[in-house]
């Protein structure tokens, strides 16, 4: 129980982005297209929120590690959420895009 407040919280292992990232982690952004186009992760891939159940075979590798991010963390963790109850077993919340950029010096 206070392991799981303390990763609801931010106060959990850290995920280390950059390192995912060179193993070869994918980057999903459910950013609208012109969110998208906008401004985003050069190695990226978008695939809007709102069609990723529509879209789930462009992610063939369900044990691939995903990526999620969109502008703020709302739409990616509903992201995380679709992926996760469609089998894919390594998908992480990275927030907002700008952010996740950062993290991974990219």
């Amino acid at each position: 129980m206070i392991n799981t407040l303390k990763q609801l919280f931010g106060f959990g292992p850290k995920t280390d982005y950059a390192d995912l990232v060179k193993q070869g982690a994918i980057i999903l952004d459910v950013r609208s297209k012109g969110e998208y186009a906008g401004g985003h992760i050069s190695s990226s891939i978008n695939i809007p929120v709102d069609t990723l159940s529509k879209n789930l075979a462009k992610l063939k590798d369900k044990n691939q590690t995903i990526i999620t991010c969109c502008a703020s963390g709302m739409r990616s963790a509903s992201a995380k959420n679709i992926l996760k109850s469609n089998g894919y077993s390594q998908v992480y919340n990275g927030g907002g895009w700008s952010s996740l950029r950062n993290k991974i010096g990219s």
